[in-house]
C-alpha cells in the first residue's frame, strides 16, 4: 500500500508541475498495477484522445489526474520481493577453441531490481544473459529459479524469463496484430486482447505506429516492440542485451527511466538485468552493477557517491588545460596522479579530498572545464587503461 501511495505522488507532482510526457508515463504505470481492465479502457481512451488533442495541455492535466484518482481508490497487494526469484552458485562455461571462460559467478537476482550488466567486448555478457534465459548450458554451477508459480516444465520456465538480443528478428504485418497474435496464444478473450494491447502500445510510446510495418520503424522503435511483446507476457526475468544500442541520447535516458519504473510495479515486479556500454545512464538506474572482465565477476554495486572507507577519490576530468597546469592547480590538494585516458584526465585524489574541493580548486585556478565526474564508485573506473 505504501509503495502504491508512493507512485500515486509522484505521479501526480509530475502532473501538477506539467512534467506531462513523464507524468503520462507514470499514470499508465498506476493503471497498469490495477490490472482493472475499466481503467486500462479508459487509459487507452485517453491517450487516442491526448495524440487528437495536442494543445490542450491543462485539459489533460486533469483528465490524467481524475483517473490517477481512481487508480488509487484500487487496494493493492504488494508483492515480497525480499526473496530472491533466481540464484546463481558458481556458474562456470568454457570455449575450447577459444579459451574464453565465463566465471565462476554466483549471485541472486530479485524481482523489482535492476541490474546493470556491463564490461568490454567480449568478457562474457552475452554468455551470461543466455545462460540465465537457458538458452545456453552451462559447465558446472547451479541455477535455482523461485518464480510466484513454479514452472512445470522447460518450456514453462522459458515462459517466464525472456531474453532479447541486440538484434531482433523481423515480423510481418502491423505493430499491432503482431501484439494482439501474442497475447491469443495466452487464450485471453478478443475484448480484453484488444484493451491490453493498446494499452501497452500507449505505455512504450508506440501510439502514432502501431499500424506500421517492420521496415517502416527505426531500429529504435523496433526495440520497443521487442519490449511490448515482452511485457505482455507478463515475464518475471527479464534479460535484454545492448538494448540501448539503437537509440539517441534522450531515449536512452527515458527508456531506462520507463524499464526502472515498470520493473518496480507494486504487485507485478519484474527481475531485469540489461547489458550496456552506457555505463552512466545504466548506474543512474541500477540497483546494483555486475561488472564482467575475462569472463570474472566484480560486484560493483554503486551507491551514488563515496563512503568515509574509499581510499581513493578518482575524478575524470575533459579541459582544454594541459597536464602541467592541472597539476600546478592541484598541487595544495597533494594529487597522487594524473593519468590522460581516451581523450580526459584521470586524477587520483587522497579520501582526504572532497570532490567538491577539487571543484573549487579548479574554478579558483580558471582551468577551463568541458565535462567533470566523480567515478570513484562508478564502472568507469575499471575501464581505465
Amino acid at each position: 500500500m505504501e509503495n502504491q501511495q508512493m507512485r500515486a505522488r509522484q505521479t501526480l507532482g509530475f502532473l501538477e508541475n506539467n512534467d506531462i510526457n513523464l507524468g503520462f508515463r507514470r499514470l499508465l504505470d498506476c493503471v497498469a498495477d490495477t490490472q482493472d481492465m475499466q481503467l486500462y479502457k479508459e487509459a487507452v481512451e485517453l491517450t487516442g484522445w491526448k495524440e487528437q488533442n495536442p494543445q490542450e495541455q491543462q485539459a489533460l492535466i486533469q483528465k490524467a489526474i481524475d483517473l490517477l484518482l481512481k487508480a488509487g481508490k484500487i487496494t493493492l497487494n504488494g508483492y515480497d520481493t525480499s526473496n530472491a526469484v533466481v540464484n546463481a552458485a558458481d556458474i562456470c562455461k568454457q570455449y575450447g577453441r577459444s579459451g574464453f571462460s565465463l566465471g565462476p559467478i554466483s549471485l541472486g537476482i530479485r524481482k523489482g531490481q535492476v541490474y546493470g550488466l556491463v564490461g568490454e567486448n567480449g568478457n562474457g555478457k552475452t554468455t551470461l544473459l543466455r545462460i540465465l534465459a537457458r538458452e545456453l548450458q552451462e559447465n558446472s554451477g547451479s541455477l535455482q529459479y523461485s518464480f510466484t508459480n513454479p514452472a512445470k516444465d522447460d518450456f514453462d520456465l522459458r515462459t517466464k524469463l525472456v531474453y532479447i538480443p541486440q538484434r531482433t528478428k523481423k515480423w510481418y504485418g502491423s505493430l499491432k496484430d503482431n501484439l494482439k497474435l501474442v497475447l491469443s496464444s495466452y487464450n485471453i478473450p478478443a475484448q480484453e486482447n484488444e484493451i491490453r494491447v493498446l494499452f501497452m502500445i500507449a505505455r512504450l510510446g508506440l501510439w502514432n505506429y502501431r499500424h506500421l510495418k517492420w521496415s517502416e520503424l527505426s531500429s529504435g522503435y523496433k526495440m520497443r516492440f521487442e519490449l511490448a511483446r515482452t511485457l505482455l507476457r507478463k515475464p518475471e526475468l527479464l534479460l535484454l542485451d545492448e538494448p540501448l544500442a539503437n537509440l539517441d541520447v534522450l531515449a536512452q535516458q527515458i527508456i531506462l527511466e520507463d524499464l526502472k519504473s515498470i520493473a518496480n510495479s507494486v504487485n507485478n515486479p519484474i527481475a531485469l538485468i540489461l547489458s550496456s556500454q552506457q555505463l552512466y545512464e545504466v548506474e543512474k538506474v541500477s540497483d546494483k552493477v555486475i561488472y564482467l572482465k575475462n569472463g570474472q565477476y566484480t560486484d560493483a554495486s554503486f551507491t551514488g557517491g563515496r563512503t568515509a572507507s574509499d581510499e581513493t577519490l578518482i575524478v575524470e576530468i575533459e579541459t582544454t588545460a594541459g597536464r602541467e597546469q592541472l597539476s600546478a592547480a592541484f598541487v595544495n590538494l597533494a594529487i597522487e596522479k594524473i593519468t590522460y585516458n581516451g581523450g580526459v584526465y584521470i586524477a587520483y585524489f587522497s579520501n582526504q579530498v572532497s570532490f567538491s574541493d577539487v571543484l573549487s580548486t579548479l574554478g579558483a585556478n580558471n582551468v577551463s572545464t568541458t565535462y567533470i565526474r566523480n567515478i570513484s564508485n562508478s564502472t568507469r573506473k575499471y575501464f581505465i587503461a
